[in-house]
């Protein structure tokens, strides 16, 4: 394991720096958000004619300036440096991307910054889209079933607001992020740094508060907070592209850890990799927003609209230019999934807090590992309740390893008849 004299150690941490300056220059998010009057435009028009979001032309130059002076300042070839050249080429594609918002070239930087739903996951044998297409079919036979097991239980913004002003609390001490209700968002819920936002009109479910919590506040918000506590290399607390698959992924994965995930949800998260596919494949927005409308009936229409925004924007609403980020959901979701089964069965708690250390992607883990042995890296102040006591997850994971083992279709076989009777009752 490298040791890094004072001199190297400055170098690396200020193009950490110019890296950190470079990411927060170039808001992939922000710069693609659609104004709320598109929504109303477009229901005015009664769903009938694309919408014409506009976009806030950003200056990339002075990001990419900053990165070529950060790859000045990187010359060597240890997990550390190799970290601070990707996060580089990340940085580059992201300012070529946002150059070129709302045109066809947006969607082939998407692509090799979140990839595209054909790319393999896993073992290499399936891709994100055969994942979401199989997910999709599995979901869609238990509708009369989730019907039955959802509570009706309505929440307003204000109330789902009071419950995670008392629960937050509880895990961030003075720390707490800010809930704040507004008009001003297109998505139900989004969060930054240090806040939760909720749409005003938004109507919510029993299980939207623990989701909520797990993904937004105990994974994105606390990594954030995790990263921006060392001495050194402030990129640490900064989303970006480069670190969405795995940080999107560990959200989804800590919801399902903790049963905060309805067949609803986890159903909406293929639909969109299938819908990026149909962009791509020249589907237009209304297209798009008729998908949704036909996959989720029960919800309201402003909820296909939100969807269907999510695949086009920064991209073509007239189809063949999506935008591939809401493919990370599951492809992240496979490979957090896969390097926790491994750590745990490696028996190394380490490797689990690893993780958290800040926002990272698995490819950074060697680099995390040598900066936490230097003690260049501070250890996670803030991490969920299952990543902290890893009795419970050896547990899940265990189990879940030995499932994977059995032939599914001769346990189904024995239970036809049973089944079969259930079913005509």
């Amino acid at each position: 394991m490298p040791e890094f004299s004072e001199k190297e150690l400055d170098r690396l941490d200020r193009a950490a720096t110019l890296l950190f300056e470079a990411e927060d220059r170039l808001p992939v998010l922000k710069s693609t958000n659609w104004d709320r009057s598109v929504a109303d435009a477009f229901f005015a028009a009664d769903a009938k004619a694309l919408p014409k979001p506009t976009y806030t032309r950003i200056d990339p130059h002075p990001s990419v300036e900053r990165i070529k002076a950060a790859r000045e300042l990187i010359d060597g070839d240890s997990a550390v440096h190799q970290w601070l050249l990707r996060l580089c080429e990340t940085g580059e594609q992201t300012a070529a991307m946002l150059a070129s918002i709302g045109t066809a070239g947006f969607c082939v930087f998407s692509n090799e910054l979140y990839g595209s739903p054909q790319q393999p996951i896993a073992d290499g044998n399936v891709t994100t889209l055969d994942l979401a297409r199989r997910l999709d079919g599995l979901l869609s036979e238990f509708d009369e079933g989730t019907l039955k097991l959802e509570k009706p239980v309505v929440l307003t913004a204000q109330q789902l607001k009071a419950q995670l002003d008392a629960e937050l609390p509880e895990h961030f001490g003075a720390d707490t992020p800010e809930v704040i209700v507004t008009s001003e968002v297109s998505a139900k819920a989004t969060a930054g740094r240090d806040y939760v936002k909720l749409r005003e009109d938004a109507s919510f479910s029993d299980l939207d508060c623990s989701q909520l919590l797990q993904h937004e506040a105990l994974i994105h918000i606390a990594t954030g907070f995790n990263g921006s506590r060392h001495d050194r290399f402030q990129i640490l607390g900064e989303s970006h592209p480069g670190n969405a698959r795995t940080q999107e992924g560990l959200a989804v994965f800590a919801e399902f850890i903790t049963g905060s995930i309805d067949p609803r949800r986890f159903r909406r998260l293929a639909d969109r990799v299938i819908a990026i596919d149909m962009s791509a494949n020249g589907a237009d927005f209304i297209d798009l927003y008729n998908f949704f409308r036909e996959k989720s009936t029960r919800d309201a229409p402003f909820e296909a609209f939100e969807s269907a925004r999510r695949i086009v924007r920064g991209g073509l609403v007239d189809g063949g230019a999506p935008f591939t980020k809401d493919g990370v959901y599951l492809s992240g979701l496979v490979e957090v999934h896969s390097y926790l089964r491994a750590a745990i069965r490696a028996g190394d708690t380490r490797l689990i807090e690893l993780l958290f250390v800040g926002k990272i992607d698995l490819q950074d883990l060697e680099a995390m590992d040598v900066l936490a042995h230097q003690e260049l890296i501070k250890r996670p102040q803030f991490m969920p309740p299952w990543a902290k006591d890893a009795r419970y997850l050896l547990a899940y994971l265990s189990y879940s390893t030995f499932l994977n083992q059995i032939d599914l279709g001769q346990v189904a076989a024995r239970y036809t008849d049973l089944i079969n009777a259930q079913t005509l009752r």
